[in-house]
This record gives structure tokens, C-alpha cells and sequence, in this order.
């Protein structure tokens, strides 16, 4: 499995990790039923900490995006795809939540923050 992880982020490694993952999920880069990598053999490829792999999946086992069994390992849990399109603009309703608040504190208005985002996605679709 392919994670671009980075010492130099302000996020921990396991939040990076568990990120990615959860992405990687969501776009069904890897399926339900896929099995994941063991914790031993992710840190290994990752350079990281068997603790930092098993906080990153414990992470998406509350959120119900894997699923273990004690002794045969990780893999993706079935779900429907209402369910993963609403986790997804969830997470990003939270995110954007936060951009936002930044914004106006930083003195930013809806306009001009509407503008950015048009921008933004505008630059997404050409490069999409």
C-alpha cells in the first residue's frame, strides 16, 4: 500500500495514515473485503511504529471502515455507498467548517471567500 507520509506535518503519523487509508477506501481504491497489510508489515513499508499503524486502524474500526478479527488481520468493511458519500461530505463539511472560521477571523467576506472556492474547484475540473 502507497501512503505519502511526512515527519514534517503538523498532523501525527497515525492521523495521516488513517487519512489516507480512509480516502483510499472512499474512492474504492481499496474495495470492501479488501485486506489490509498486518500492522508489523505497514510499519515496516512505512517506516513508522507498529504503535502508529494500530492507532491509524483502530481510528477506522471506530468508524466502521475496517473490521479485524484477532490473529487473521485488517480488512475493508462492507458499506453501502450513501453511507460512504455522506461520511465523505461529512468530513468535508467539518473541514471547510474550520477554513472558514479561519477566514473571517483573518477578516475574509462570504463573497470573497465564494470566490476562492469557484476558483478552487474551477482549477479542479481543468486538472481533473
Amino acid at each position: 500500500m502507497i501512503l505519502n507520509l511526512s515527519e514534517l506535518s503538523d498532523e501525527p503519523l497515525h492521523a495521516q495514515m488513517s487519512r489516507q487509508i480512509r480516502a483510499k477506501i472512499l474512492t474504492e481504491d481499496l474495495p470492501d473485503g479488501e485486506a489490509l497489510p498486518s500492522i508489523r508489515r505497514l510499519a515496516k513499508e512505512q517506516r513508522v511504529s507498529v504503535i502508529t499503524v494500530q492507532r491509524a486502524y483502530d481510528d477506522l474500526e471506530r468508524e466502521g471502515l475496517l473490521q479485524s478479527r484477532r490473529g487473521k488481520g485488517f480488512w475493508v468493511a462492507p458499506m453501502a455507498e450513501e453511507r460512504k458519500q455522506k461520511m465523505a461530505e461529512e468530513r468535508f463539511a467539518d473541514a471547510l467548517g474550520r477554513l472558514v472560521a479561519h477566514a473571517v477571523a483573518e477578516g475574509l467576506s462570504e463573497a470573497e471567500m465564494r470566490r476562492i472556492l469557484d476558483e478552487l474547484l474551477r482549477e479542479g475540473r481543468s486538472n481533473g
